[in-house]
């Protein structure tokens, strides 16, 4: 199982010299289908255009500044995405 990140974690990726805000989690691109870990936005500027959703998956992160918030909801929740996004990588 993966070491998923929570919500609002700030990384930066492999490909990019800018930090990235995680919004959300086992996103699907409409074009391919294909899964992704994460779906994040630019930080600090956030969410300016819906369709510049930044799709990337663990291995492509190079670094983590911040983790988000967790509690009991978080971990459990974070189990049932790993589990689907181990299902879905088959």
């Amino acid at each position: 199982m993966k070491n998923l990140l929570p919500i609002g974690s700030v990384v930066q990726l492999k490909s990019s010299n800018k930090r990235v805000l995680i919004h959300g989690r086992f996103q699907r691109e409409k074009e391919t289908n294909k899964s992704f870990d994460y779906v994040g936005c630019f930080y600090p500027e956030g969410t300016q255009d819906t369709s510049k959703a930044i799709l990337f998956n663990q291995e492509d992160i190079k670094m983590i500044f911040f983790i988000g918030f967790q509690d009991v909801e978080e971990f459990l929740y974070r189990e049932k995405v790993a589990e689907l996004l181990a299902k879905d990588k088959k």
